[in-house]
């Protein structure tokens, strides 16, 4: 069982109040890859924090240590497992089911009702913009739709933590900044604390209230960014030299992470 005990006051509060903490998590795996080393940091309720980092530095390997699908091997983390809502790279649905009923089976394997796990279904298709498309098959849906689908699925049990792994990143870029968009008005309306995992600097910025760095493999915290634009954030907020100033200092970072 993964050990949440906790050594901070932060990391102790982050067993039930909608935050995430890693405390000094480490990550070796059996065969001698060490993934993490020594990450320490926090989100808390209406927080948006993303990560980035080089490839193979760990940073999805920090999402499966949060979400109890990988044991961490020292350090400690605090969260409360009972409310974690995870966004997979792929959309991962279940090509036999229509949206409606793949929306559904995470509170049907929750033991919901079907009356209510139809009615929290119907309602996480229509904040992620799906309603008419209920009845349709993935197959026929785009990436765009298939990945506001899985979103969908996650809201279902009204998450307080959400993880994202890269959700975005197989979209062409007017797929992926639309659904920037829709996300972050998610986020407004339901204030969940989100660790979100991105190769982008431009859509780490543009989401998030903070940016982490990692460095190279064994990946450890060498940048924390605060981003100063409130919510909501428009579109054109991309172009503005503020972002792009943030933005520059950030690939500075990133670009000492490979060196």
């Amino acid at each position: 069982m993964t050990d949440l005990t906790t050594s901070t006051p932060a990391a102790r509060a982050g067993s039930s109040d909608g935050s995430l903490v890693f405390d000094r998590v480490s990550m070796k795996f059996p065969d001698g890859t060490h993934a993490l080393t020594n990450v320490s940091f926090g989100v808390g309720p209406g927080e948006f924090v993303t990560v980035v980092g080089p490839s193979g530095c760990g940073k999805s390997t920090l999402l499966r240590i949060a979400s109890g699908l990988t044991e961490h091997t020292a350090g400690t983390v605090s969260v409360d497992r009972s409310g974690i809502g995870y966004v997979f790279q792929d959309a991962t649905l279940l090509p036999f089911r229509s949206v409606q009923h793949n929306v559904e089976l995470l509170a049907e394997l929750h033991g919901v009702s079907p009356a209510e796990r139809k009615r929290l279904a119907e309602e996480a298709i229509a904040l992620v913009g799906l309603r008419g498309h209920e009845k349709q098959y993935p197959k026929q849906l785009s990436g765009g739709m298939r990945m506001r689908c899985s979103l969908a699925r996650s809201l279902v049990l009204k998450p307080s933590v959400f993880l994202f792994d890269e959700p975005f990143g197989a979209l062409d870029e007017i797929t992926r900044e639309r659904l920037n968009d829709e996300l972050l008005r998610l986020f407004q309306h339901e204030g969940f604390c989100s660790l979100f995992i991105t190769h982008s600097i431009y859509e780490a910025v543009f989401l998030s209230t903070r940016v982490l760095v990692m460095s190279q493999r064994p990946g450890r915290i060498i940048g924390d960014f605060r981003v100063p634009f409130p919510y909501p954030r428009p579109h054109d907020l991309r172009f503005e030299p503020a972002f792009a100033e943030l933005s520059g200092q950030i690939s500075h970072a990133l670009r000492g992470a490979h060196e």
